[in-house]
């Protein structure tokens, strides 16, 4: 009992924390000594997971036989003794082991594995050995890297904390092209949609760009800043903001279909199944929404934020809350099913195969849950010493 009072009560403290962050703070740094810790998902290619750990490392799981291997640790840059500006769903900074900050699932493609940090650099490293096959930029860094990647057409993409989003060639790491500078920093995850990259900014709007050159085909604005992924489903692009509001936007123009306010924020990407879009808050509901008008075919409350992104699982929805409760939402029933307690507080994406569900903690272990029943598995360290 006093455990699990008192990891509530942290959550609360760490929600105060990041609103604080959003209103000022990354321009101030935080404590001295404290560090951005990193909470990246996990992405499964051919039986391997690979995850970003909080020792700044690329981690390989072979989740036949959940053997190991470890990248060299991702070089750190100088910070000439300024404190941090971390990012926190639901937490500023945090006192960590010395390491290079990883936020961003990494993105997996043919031969190659890339993950960007938080030091402001790219990675792409042989997804065999790990050996690095090439690092952006080649010298200098770029400002904090804080979204994930998508590699699509020949190209890495990404958006950076300078408020521009790059493409980079993804076989030598060359940079193809960078966009216009956006009002704010750029902690979105981008989505490629056919020829169109859709990411959204601190500065409340939503971009579609061209993939090709960068060049901007329309913007959206919300009232309030924007870090969740979009989503793109049937010609729609959903996104969460700041402001309380989910978005449905036409992906051809950018006008609005709908929008639906929530008692807090959306920071958690969504899904969508079968015409219903799926959308965790962190007021620590799950609001089922009609695709077609925003109809609220659903609401669930799972007691605590969301922060993490869902995953499908046949025709159930898998959600976790920040305090480690994992939930299944039958999407033919709509009923809210609790699935399973890790005990950790969880801020990262979930990642899903073969009926398994990976969920990357704080305390440096990926935990594991059978989506169909709910048994907790063996969990798998991402120590390197181990």
């Amino acid at each position: 009992m006093w455990f699990r009072h008192n990891r509530v009560l942290l959550g609360k403290i760490l929600l105060l924390l990041v609103i604080l962050l959003m209103v000022g703070l990354t321009s101030l740094g935080c404590v001295e000594g404290l560090q951005p810790i990193g909470w990246s998902g996990g992405a499964v290619s051919d039986g391997t997971l690979f995850v970003g750990s909080k020792e700044g490392r690329l981690v390989a799981v072979n989740i036949a036989d959940d053997s190991r291997q470890w990248s060299e640790p991702l070089r750190a840059k100088p910070t000439g003794g300024l404190g941090c500006a971390a990012p926190m769903a639901g937490g500023g900074c945090a006192a960590v082991p010395a390491g290079v900050a990883i936020y961003g699932t990494p993105a997996v493609s043919g031969d190659l594995v890339y993950i960007g940090g938080y030091n402001g650099k790219i990675y792409a490293f042989n997804s065999s050995s790990l050996a690095t096959r090439w690092v952006y930029p080649r010298e200098d860094y770029l400002q904090p890297i804080v979204g994930g990647l998508v590699v699509a057409q020949g190209k890495v993409y990404f958006g950076c904390s300078d408020g521009r989003v790059y493409a980079l060639d993804a076989a030598t790491g060359d940079r193809q092209w960078e966009s216009f500078k956006t009002g704010d920093k750029i902690w979105s995850t981008p989505v490629i949609d056919g020829d169109t990259l859709f990411i959204g900014s601190f500065d409340k709007k939503l971009y579609a760009l061209n993939a090709a050159d960068g060049s901007k085909k329309w913007e959206f604005e919300t009232e309030g800043a924007i870090v969740s992924t979009p989503l793109v489903y049937d010609n729609t692009v959903y996104i969460g903001s700041l402001d309380r509001y989910l978005y449905a936007v036409d992906t051809t123009d950018g006008s609005l279909r709908w929008k639906f306010m929530a008692e807090n924020w959306f920071w958690a990407k969504p899904v969508a199944y079968n015409n219903t879009v799926y959308a965790g808050s962190l007021d620590g509901k799950v609001y089922a929404l009609d695709v077609r008008n925003r109809d609220k075919v659903a609401e669930f409350s799972l007691e605590s934020p969301i922060s993490s992104a869902p995953v499908v699982v046949n025709s159930s929805i898998i959600f976790a809350s920040r305090t480690g409760v994992i939930y299944t939402i039958d999407t033919g029933s709509n009923k809210l099913k609790r699935l399973a307690d890790i005990e950790e507080e969880v801020y990262g994406p979930l990642c899903v195969s073969n009926g398994v569900v990976y969920i990357h903690t704080q305390d440096l272990m990926l935990h594991r849950v059978n989506a169909n029943t709910g048994a907790i598995l063996t969990s798998i360290s991402l120590k390197s010493k181990e």
